[in-house]
């Protein structure tokens, strides 16, 4: 089969691009599959990640100073199909808008997989009618305002599925998002096997990585590693990331005493010969999607201490077993259980030696199964599910209708307005054929 990948900067560092690049070259490798991703965007020459040579690198719109697409006139004009409430809308144009547009409707793929709201939603507009078109949901739910979930239940209802990395957020999206006919369910990211000799343990390193973002609670994670290192004093803290927190994280590892102790690294890729170095790796978010990170960690052998962040972390850790879960916000837990495999060198060592079997779930060839699965149902479930959402959708609409004769002249407040339509939307006012491209 041919898959595509829609990414909205395959030339970026990211943890979608990442996982987007996994899981197309493990296509690729044990699928057999012919493999492209679109990028949506170019910024620079070569992608900072490698690239598997067997996978195709499309760029749709070229945003490199001294390209010629900067000097459109569409390059300048605001995306009118990319929903205005995604939080990259600023960073879209009606340049992408055509370009998407164009290579969607000309596309030969078998499958196209979108990897975030506002290229599922291109995706549900021009993906072409024969392929199996899959939006791949890699923030939580809860994560999406108000006004972008609306936006994307009009939109989702015509994809063929959705996928989640975890099970919890599959749940939400199936009690807070009805998509009849849409088939919603939960796919872990590839995290291939580290490069790397697993950690034996024996150093005195604590190892954390991610964006310095308020939402990964760097400041939780000093404060408790202050109260470790006046018990542990031999013991240090590294930090790998960047991000906007970085100058108050600096001032507060100064304020709590601990200079020379803990220390902001910057941002390193790859980050497994870093976590190798450490014998305990922490994490204290307030919300994880996954937890790309974790599974990092525990593919080097380290066992993870973590906050029970909503919603990735209690799908990769056992506590107790590979690692240890503590309440979310709690610095004299978080630190406690830090100090707990300080002092205990053989459950810290017994741990890491779970951790890394355990991360095998994450290997490259049982996530391939799992997708050729999906492929495989969505295939054969294509008519009944099309069906079911053809009758939700008029089954909406009568009810929209009736609703609407009951008011005042015939005509009440839900009743369909052509101001309701969405881009790409060709249907008359009031009628329940709701999309151009699907019957």
């Amino acid at each position: 089969m041919k898959i595509v990948f829609l990414l909205h900067n395959a030339y970026a560092i990211g943890g979608t691009v990442r996982t987007t690049l996994n899981l197309a070259a493990a296509l690729a490798e044990h699928g057999g599959h012919e493999v492209e991703v679109a990028s949506m965007n170019r910024h620079r020459e070569h992608p900072r990640f490698a690239l598997d040579p067997r996978i195709s690198l499309v760029p749709l719109v070229d945003a490199r100073e001294g390209g010629t697409d900067r000097d459109l006139d569409a390059f300048a004009r605001p995306a009118r199909a990319f929903p205005s409430a995604e939080k990259r809308f600023e960073q879209y144009s009606l340049l992408h808008d055509q370009r998407v547009r164009a290579y969607l409707e000309s596309c030969d793929a078998d499958v196209v997989i979108g990897t975030r709201p506002g290229l599922n939603v291109y995706l549900s507009l021009w993906g072409p009618r024969r392929a199996l078109r899959i939006g791949q949901e890699h923030l939580r739910h809860d994560a999406h305002g108000k006004k972008l979930r609306a936006q994307l239940a009009r939109h989702y209802r015509f994809l063929d599925a959705v996928v989640t990395t975890t099970e919890a957020d599959a749940a939400v999206y199936r009690a807070r998002m009805p998509l009849p006919g849409v088939r919603i369910l939960a796919v872990p990211n590839i995290v291939p096997p580290a490069d790397v000799p697993p950690s034996d343990g024996s150093s005195r390193i604590i190892a954390a990585a991610g964006r310095l973002a308020p939402g990964k609670r760097y400041d939780l994670l000093l404060e408790a590693f202050a109260a470790v290192a006046a018990k542990e004093p031999d013991w240090e803290l590294r930090i790998y990331g960047g991000g906007p927190q970085e100058a108050r994280l600096r001032d507060l590892v100064g304020g709590l005493g601990l200079t020379g102790r803990a220390r902001l690294m910057g941002a390193v890729s790859p980050i497994e010969p870093e976590f190798a170095r450490a014998s305990i790796v922490v994490s204290a978010s307030d919300a994880e999607s996954f937890g790309m990170t974790l599974v990092e960690a525990m593919r080097c052998g380290v066992p993870v201490v973590s906050t029970d962040a909503p919603l990735g972390p209690a799908e990769i850790i056992t506590d107790g077993v590979d690692g240890r879960l503590v309440p979310l916000g709690d610095t004299r837990a978080l630190a406690e259980a830090i100090v707990a495999l300080i002092e205990d060198a053989p459950a810290r060592r017994a741990m890491g030696t779970a951790a890394l079997a355990s991360a095998h779930r994450f290997d490259p060839a049982p996530i391939v199964s799992r997708y050729a699965l999906l492929f495989a149902e969505l295939r054969e479930t294509r008519h009944r599910r099309s069906w079911q959402r053809f009758t939700a959708r008029a089954t909406g609409w009568a009810r929209r209708r009736a609703r609407a004769l009951r008011g005042p002249g015939g005509g009440g407040p839900h009743a369909d307005r052509p101001g309701d339509q969405q881009p790409g939307d060709r249907r008359r006012p009031g009628s329940p054929a709701a999309h151009p491209r699907h019957p």
